[in-house]
């Protein structure tokens, strides 16, 4: 009997991801995103540290397409709107808390959750946790993040000082940076009409205007290649900047690109 039991523990312990706590991944910090925006327009992330086979740091987070902080800053301060909904009234950042100090002490990567996806038998969360497991599940399964030049690890926000006076929009910034490395940016901005939405939603939809005068394509086109223009430097202050602001150094952007000016100075906190 105590033979057969331990089998099925063994066997138990593998089909949720875990060997007696060990991790399948080399130790490391490891970063994983959605591929696309959600209908409530954030894209989650998620930030893991592996050593000696465990998991022994977690942070589960995300990004919006409205033009704003991240998912956490935006819950704390009360923006999310989760604590009233949720049935145990705890807020979106104190359940994304909880589920990552759930995984650290079981080193279970599979999940616990219903059928729907919800969490359940994770103490201090009721919300949907699929998402989440999946981008575990994403991140173990890329390299890990080389170390980088930047000394602290975050999310990092700035938006220009006002209003564009010609167009009406002030551009904004969020960058993430992990294990020193910048792996995400995101350039967007919020208009004076406050029935525009962001920047990038109206771009997407057709109602921003940049395609019909614009040789490169609209403008959520050309900000996606100063993204990634600023992702591949590494530091958005190896971009060389003209005086008035723009650059050469961008192919296929032919907007002044705002972003680098905003990384730059959203990465001062990072250095």
């Amino acid at each position: 009997m105590n033979k057969i039991f331990g089998v099925a523990l063994a066997l138990s312990l593998l089909l949720t991801g875990v060997t007696f706590g060990q991790v399948k991944a080399k130790d490391g910090v490891y970063f994983a995103q959605d591929s696309a925006f959600g209908s409530s327009g954030w894209k989650d992330q998620v930030v893991l540290k592996v050593a000696g086979g465990k998991i022994t740091e977690m942070n589960w987070n995300g990004v919006s397409n409205l033009a704003g902080a991240d998912k956490k800053t935006v819950a704390a301060a009360g923006g999310y709107g989760m604590g009233k909904a949720s049935k145990i009234k705890a807020e979106w950042d104190a359940q994304a808390n909880a589920v990552a100090a759930w995984v650290i002490k079981t080193q279970n990567v599979a999940g616990k959750m219903t059928k729907d996806g919800y969490a359940d038998g994770i103490t201090g969360a009721s919300m949907h946790v699929d998402g989440f497991f999946k981008l575990i599940d994403k991140a173990l399964a890329s390299a890990p993040i080389a170390k980088g030049p930047f000394s602290k690890d975050g999310w990092y926000f700035q938006a220009a000082s006002d209003f564009d006076k010609a167009s009406g929009w002030k551009d904004n910034v969020m960058v993430t940076v992990v294990n020193g490395t910048l792996v995400d940016v995101l350039w967007n901005g919020v208009s004076k009409d406050s029935k525009k939405k962001s920047k990038l939603v109206e771009a997407e939809t057709g109602k921003y205007g940049m395609a019909k005068v614009a040789k490169q394509g609209e403008w959520n086109v050309q900000a996606v290649r100063v993204q990634d223009a600023i992702l591949k430097a590494g530091d958005p202050a190896k971009i060389p900047l003209k005086a008035d602001g723009t650059t050469d150094a961008i192919t296929g952007a032919t907007l002044h690109p705002t972003a680098v000016s905003l990384a730059l100075q959203a990465l001062k906190a990072a250095r």
